[in-house]
């Protein structure tokens, strides 16, 4: 499927079964939501947080794809077209960062940098 496939699914799957898109400031808020619930999901499999019972039975890739849906809902309701947007974005990166992440000691692997120090 592609992105532009998929903005469409969104958009038959609205006005089939969803009445109506919630306003872009809730779809905004829904958004934060999405994005903090997958943080959850992060920060406990990643990070140093332990999972709770209630956390168990969370999906990171469900949470990313509620996280895409609502991406593409804002996007449908602007105007964007996320695949044309995506290939500006990285055009954009592409020219603006050609060399910085290789120059970037930062991102060397551990060996090669401890040998520059």
């Amino acid at each position: 499927m592609t992105i532009e496939q998929a903005q469409q699914e969104v958009d038959n799957w609205i006005k089939t079964y969803g009445v109506r898109y919630f306003s872009e400031l809730t779809n905004l808020a829904i958004l934060t939501e999405e994005v903090g619930e997958m943080a959850r999901i992060m920060a406990r499999t990643y990070g140093d947080q332990s999972f709770k019972k209630s956390d168990l039975d969370k999906n990171l890739a469900d949470e990313m794809a509620d996280v895409l849906w609502v991406l593409m809902c804002l996007a449908n309701q602007t105007g964007v077209d996320l695949t044309e947007a995506f290939q500006k974005n990285l055009e954009k990166k592409t020219k603006r960062d050609a060399t910085r992440h290789l120059e970037n000691a930062k991102l060397k692997p551990n060996d090669e940098f401890r040998n520059e120090e």
